[in-house]
């Protein structure tokens, strides 16, 4: 079925209906209720490339995540199926890229093969190669996250190194005077990648500021990790009483080790930090952290590429998200010992 069988149909040309399907031009209201009612009739659905070529846009978003071989985190798949949500809601569908180590063809598939309208770029490195890869291209991008030096880019992230200064505050307000950062993985670190690193920094500041003993341990984003990284903790330094952490994947793992320890939470240990809500509320008990606002950074970022896809953006914009820290049952009083 074609424009051309619908036009003969609805009794209008072939421009006509083009028209109302593009919204190139104004179309009476009682020409296009009989056109959609032939369309629904007929079960018309337009090919995407010919659609594309009219309309000079493929109303395809490009999404590049995290390697196909990393197993993507809560956090991760909430942005995925967010992003992917938002664009739905402006007619646009998602074309998932991996990049990273093999799939370095798969990005530049995205960026020079004019698949994709624009594009949402996923987990920034301080110095990351992709946004350079990106600006150069010219074609439009949002990044979640953001480069040591963004210049002028696009971007929404969360403010990592104030919210995890504000749990080690909150901590130090309950008394405790021993705390660890539980971070990501070595290798992320090692890497640039920015939450990591910037929750360090934020962390090591606040410690300093309210005058407390903080050390930094990185931990690989798994559970078994979780559970060796608080045993390690634990042999080092005891009198620790309190955790921040941003690692959502090594949760299970921190909350195993607190159990085969005895220890209960709050009553012989705090825990708190920055993750995805959803994870906080399933803690045992909920966890005081600062939810990571998944759905409202992809909105964002998806209305951030619309601005300029339509050609509505006169400069570059960026977000900064700084969520509140939601109390919930994981942080109390220091225990005395």
């Amino acid at each position: 079925m074609n424009i051309g069988e619908i036009a003969k149909r609805a009794g209008v040309s072939r421009s006509t209906v083009s028209y109302a399907l593009s919204g190139k031009r104004p179309v009476s209201v009682r020409t296009v209720r009989r056109i959609n009612e032939v369309i629904a009739e007929l079960g018309y659905q337009p090919n995407a490339s010919a659609r594309a070529l009219a309309e000079g846009r493929t109303r395809t978003f490009g999404l590049v995540i995290p390697p196909a071989s990393a197993r993507l985190t809560d956090a991760q798949l909430g942005f995925v199926a967010s992003v992917v949500e938002a664009a739905a809601a402006h007619d646009y569908d998602v074309l998932l890229s991996p990049s990273g180590g093999d799939h370095d063809r798969s990005f530049e598939r995205i960026v020079t093969g004019r698949r994709v309208d624009g594009v949402v770029l996923m987990e920034i490195l301080l110095e990351d190669a992709r946004v350079e890869r990106l600006a150069g291209a010219g074609l439009p991008f949002v990044a979640i996250g953001h480069v040591e030096h963004p210049g002028a880019s696009w971007w929404v992230d969360v403010d990592y190194a104030a919210l995890i200064g504000r749990c080690v505050r909150h901590l130090a307000d309950l008394g405790h005077e021993h705390v660890v950062l539980v971070n990501r993985s070595d290798y992320l670190v090692a890497a640039g990648y920015g939450p990591a690193v910037r929750s360090a920094a934020g962390f090591l500041a606040a410690v300093a500021g309210r005058g407390l003993t903080g050390h930094v341990v990185n931990c690989a984003d798994e559970p078994a990790a979780g559970l060796e990284c608080f045993e390690r903790i634990r042999a080092h330094w005891p009198e620790v009483t309190a955790a921040v952490t941003i690692n959502e994947a090594a949760l299970p793992g921190l909350q195993r080790a607190l159990q085969l320890a005895g220890l209960e939470v709050p009553r012989d240990f705090s825990l708190t930090g920055v993750l995805a809500d959803r994870l906080a509320e399933d803690f045992h008990p909920p966890l005081t952290a600062a939810d990571v606002p998944a759905g409202e950074m992809a909105r964002l970022a998806v209305d951030l590429l619309l601005e300029q896809v339509d050609g509505r953006a006169a400069e570059p914009r960026h977000v900064l998200l700084e969520p509140p820290v939601s109390l919930r049952s994981s942080t109390g009083a220091r225990p005395r010992r």
